[in-house]
């Protein structure tokens, strides 16, 4: 992809399920990334009739498609260079020495946007099981040149 504004629909934590408000919350998004625990191909089909899809494989993926996803997959869109992998505590790059701006993990099923070093840190949350009284969440990834903003959306 060779543009300079992206928008990129960021989801974790479906658990064999899809939140059927999801398909409006990425409506004319570029791009999926998956942070895993994804528990079933339909879920990957499904998003795949929005936009393409980036998944990695969670704790909780077993069975054929555990077989299809990596632990760790790395994307870039413009001058946004994002790194997705499951569990937060296991991130195996060191983000600002390796280039990343964007880190995406799943696993908490809690939304989190935080900045550190320059860094982009987002989880989503869960989009099917939220915990800690949340509501089910997703998350929109907005790129505008050197310009990467998160924000999170309740699935309602």
């Amino acid at each position: 992809m060779n543009k300079n504004k992206y928008k990129i629909g960021v989801i974790s934590d479906t658990h064999g399920s899809i939140n059927p408000y999801i398909k409006n919350v990425f409506k004319g998004v570029d791009h999926i990334i998956h942070a895993g625990d994804v528990c079933g191909r339909d879920v990957l089909e499904y998003l795949e009739q929005i936009a393409p899809v980036t998944a990695v494989k969670g704790n909780m993926d077993f069975g054929d498609i555990s077989e299809k996803l990596k632990a760790t997959e790395s994307v870039r869109f413009g001058k946004a260079y994002i790194y997705v992998l499951h569990i937060p505590n296991m991130l195996d790059i060191e983000p600002e020495r390796d280039g990343f701006n964007v880190i995406v993990t799943g696993h908490t099923h809690i939304p989190k946007i935080n900045t550190n070093n320059g860094v982009l840190y987002l989880n989503p949350g869960s989009a099917t099981f939220p915990k800690k009284q949340n509501n089910a969440t997703a998350a929109l990834l907005h790129i505008n040149g050197e310009d990467i903003n998160a924000e999170i959306i309740e699935l309602k």
